[in-house]
């Protein structure tokens, strides 16, 4: 008998030994599941597509290189766009991947910033959460430096960008807030697809859920039906959690990293948003 509880007691501490260094690799290394960033640095764009490469300085002293478009002349008698874009990416790629949508959106007559995270496409720096929300007011300031303050400019999340412009919008209202594929806050991604983590041990949480009440800007929230990655029932939690929900759109066989959500289609959602 004492050998037989010998045995078990040496197999439970076993299984709580395997457990504990499997929670403490997943604590450790949490922010390699958050973040996949493409490193590399994209080629110059070239002139045809109406894409330059501009710089500007962080709070913590990184200089961060993205790209902007500037607005295509539009058809005489159409009304001026004196409205930018500060478009905030999710957590894979480059600037490259969005550059589509830059150059879909400067055809309506936008100017267009694309938010290239610390850590991203040559970037210095490791992604963070606040390190990314100073990636953000750093490309504000650089828009309002440009004549765009944040009141004549709209703020587009894709996916981990949500959490990003959220943020920014509870400090400096924006004209409109578009929400693509929003996640009500980190806690809840891990335990949809990493069986979870305590609240208290997920280092960067991006809670929208509780940060959205606090937006008063008219909130535009994009979902796509078949999304795998984020949800669709937490980006139904943050619009009916926005005070001032303007749209609520839920496209039926999308997935979260379809076509659709990088190009004109994209862009005319957030032309109707800013209007």
């Amino acid at each position: 008998m004492d050998c037989v509880l010998r045995k078990l007691v040496i197999g439970v501490g076993i299984v709580v030994v395997l457990f504990l260094v499997a929670f403490i690799g997943l604590y450790a290394g949490q922010r390699s599941l958050m973040y996949f960033p493409d490193t590399s640095s994209p080629a110059a764009p070239k002139p045809d597509t109406g894409l330059r490469e501009v710089s500007f300085r962080t709070a913590d002293g990184l200089t961060l290189r993205t790209w902007r478009a500037d607005p295509v002349a539009q058809p005489p008698g159409a009304p001026p766009k004196a409205k930018a874009v500060l478009y905030a990416p999710g957590n894979g790629g480059n600037r490259l991947g969005r550059a589509g949508i830059a150059m879909a959106l400067a055809q309506r007559g936008y100017t267009v910033l694309l938010l290239e995270y610390r850590g991203y496409g040559g970037n210095p720096g490791e992604p963070t959460e606040d390190g990314l929300a100073q990636d953000a007011e750093a490309a504000l300031n650089y828009l309002r430096e440009q004549g765009f303050d944040a009141d004549h400019t709209v703020y587009v999340g894709e996916s981990l960008g949500t959490g990003v412009v959220t943020r920014l919008a509870t400090t400096h209202e924006p004209a409109a807030l578009v929400l693509r594929s929003p996640y009500t806050n980190m806690v809840d991604i891990a335990s949809a697809h990493l069986f979870g983590l305590p609240a208290e041990l997920v280092k960067d949480r991006y809670d929208a859920l509780a940060r959205i009440p606090q937006v008063t800007a008219p909130v535009t929230v994009l979902i796509g039906s078949a999304d795998d990655v984020v949800p669709p029932q937490q980006s139904v939690q943050i619009a009916n959690a926005a005070p001032n929900l303007r749209d609520n759109v839920v496209l039926p066989g999308v997935g979260h990293n379809d076509e659709v959500w990088f190009g004109a289609d994209m862009a005319r959602f957030i032309d109707k948003a800013a209007q």
